[in-house]
């Protein structure tokens, strides 16, 4: 019998309520979701510097344990959005897929992942004041001023992250927009019940499963800079001496132990405004594309 394949896939954008949207279906008896997150098998386009799951028959090994009750098996890797040639690649592995696609204003977003990838690692962003990394940009289109170990360097230019019209439109054009479901963060805030609803609804799953719809991956900051730097100096060949699931479990553990949940500093007033006015073009074009009415976006 070939294996099942995977048909629900939440495709970003980052900092947009992929985890918690990730943690809410993992509790739902109809719902497999992958084991891990971030598998990113898709998207060949992406310059990822360690892809977690290119092989095919690997990939398909997370979904291996699904059983007769899932209805649904879930793929949730949060860069899928932004690629070029996700949507493309899913739909032609799996035509019947369903995308969820998260989305957020366009300022918090950028200030938000700048901000996560600062507490990931000095490899992931390696410029500790906002305004300079988004004055970087020009520069790391080209190669210029990237962290030497960046993991994605593409995922530095976070104008380009946030112009979400065009990366929701190559879905529509995929999948055709009854097959999309595209939610915005604030819906999550501020109707949690009424979107988990819509999700189901979406999905075909059973309303009976009510998930606690608390808040997930909220901001974080690092306890101790020098620990960081430390674990960050370890050399890759050091590191792949242990195998890859310990790797990786011993990574989010330090990290874990590492980091304490904060309040993010309030972004700068007139940095805020400038990019907003910066990025209104690209609101107009995504409110018509959505057919919503995004102008509280405009106003912050």
């Amino acid at each position: 019998m070939p294996p099942r394949l995977p048909d629900l896939f939440i495709v970003g954008a980052p900092k947009c309520g992929t985890t918690a949207l990730t943690r809410y279906l993992e509790g739902h008896p109809q719902v497999f979701m992958a084991g891990r997150k971030d598998l990113h098998h898709f998207g060949s386009d992406l310059q990822m510097r360690h892809r977690p799951c290119a092989d095919r028959a690997a990939y398909l090994q997370h979904f291996a344990g699904a059983g007769p009750a899932h209805l649904r098996l879930g793929d949730s890797s949060v860069w899928y959005l932004y690629s070029q040639r996700a949507a493309a690649e899913i739909a032609a592995f799996n035509p019947q897929a369903r995308p969820i696609i998260l989305l957020r204003e366009p300022v918090s977003m950028m200030y938000a992942l700048w901000g996560q990838l600062r507490y990931n690692s000095v490899h992931d962003e390696d410029i500790d004041d906002f305004a300079l990394a988004m004055a970087a940009e020009a520069d790391r289109a080209t190669g210029r001023r990237l962290p030497p170990r960046t993991p994605l360097p593409e995922g530095l230019l976070y104008r380009r992250v946030a112009s979400f019209a065009e990366q929701v439109d190559r879905y529509f054009r995929a999948f055709g927009r009854e097959r999309v479901l595209v939610l915005l963060q604030d819906d999550l805030k501020t109707d949690a019940e009424g979107t988990w609803g819509r999700v189901l609804d979406f999905l075909g799953l059973d309303r009976g499963f009510t998930p606690s719809l608390d808040a997930v991956n909220t901001a974080k900051e690092v306890r101790s800079p020098a620990l960081r730097q430390l674990l960050a100096a370890i050399p890759d060949p050091l590191k792949a001496m242990l195998p890859e699931g310990l790797r990786a479990s011993t990574r989010r553990l330090l990290r874990k132990a590492n980091s304490r949940h904060a309040e993010r500093q309030p972004l700068d007033p007139a940095l805020a405004a400038r990019l907003r006015a910066e990025m209104a073009g690209e609101v107009d074009r995504l409110e018509a594309l959505l057919g919503r009415d995004l102008s509280r976006w405009r106003s912050g």
